[in-house]
């Protein structure tokens, strides 16, 4: 099938490869989350279906911008099932998600990557993304 929009039903498969991810514990809050990134007209929260099963996902938020023309899209969540990565999969997505922050007006992607995500790094240098060396994060107190 390919690329479509997710749904409340692929919860299960998401939460899947979010685990892969070493997000292990979704599940609790899963599909409450998918419920609010659908209904979210700066979101899109994608898939890619073979065979009726959900083997990778991406996460996409746009982000307008005051200083500058251009908007941006942010990258939050990308998987593709461990079992069947450097097959292309990635690829079709991020150049999917490519076309759309361009039909939004964004000049830019942007995506956080963990250091110890090296192969993730590579994808994302083959896919045109150079480095940026500053990133800040500020935790905050857990109300929930």
């Amino acid at each position: 099938m390919g690329i479509r929009k997710a749904n409340v039903e692929d919860c299960k498969q998401i939460s899947l490869l979010l685990k892969q991810l070493d997000y292990p514990d979704v599940e609790p809050f899963i599909r409450e989350k998918v419920e609010i990134l659908l209904m979210d007209p700066n979101e899109e929260l994608l898939v890619f279906e073979e065979d009726k099963s959900v083997i990778a996902l991406i996460s996409l938020h746009f982000i307008p911008q005051l200083a500058v023309k251009g908007d941006f899209a942010r990258i939050s969540y990308f998987a593709v099932d461990k079992d069947i990565r450097s097959k292309g999969i990635g690829r079709k997505i991020e150049e999917y998600c490519t076309d759309l922050a361009l039909k939004r007006n964004c000049d830019r992607i942007e995506v956080h990557c963990h250091s110890r995500r090296k192969d993730a790094h590579r994808f994302y240098m083959r896919q045109g993304f150079t480095e940026s060396p500053k990133y800040f994060i500020k935790m905050l107190p857990q109300s929930y």
